[in-house]
């Protein structure tokens, strides 16, 4: 496998990649919590909201922590030089 294939299937699997994920977290208060990852090329900050508003409802919710990050990589090899980047986002919420 050369790394322009690599590099093409890391790209499909970033753009393939856009929903956000949750698990239970306990927030410093030791109230129960949710970390939301919405990592991901074609991922946005909305998918992180979205997934906070199916997790809390009507009740409503409010952002404890919110991080992210863009990440940058640069391969060389005998069929040239190649990029990608990705984008890290994610949120730490807890629920009214």
């Amino acid at each position: 496998m050369t790394i322009k294939n690599l590099t093409l299937i890391t790209a499909t699997i970033f753009l393939i990649v856009g929903c956000a994920d949750s698990e239970p977290v306990f927030t410093s208060s030791g109230k129960k919590g949710h970390s939301i990852d919405c990592s991901g090329g074609i991922s946005t900050w909305g998918e992180c909201y979205e997934k906070a508003g199916e997790l809390c409802g009507a009740r409503g919710y409010r952002v404890l922590e919110k991080m992210g990050d863009k990440e940058s990589s640069i391969f060389a090899g005998k069929d040239g030089l190649f990029g990608e980047s990705s984008n890290t986002r994610s949120m730490i919420i807890q629920c009214k």
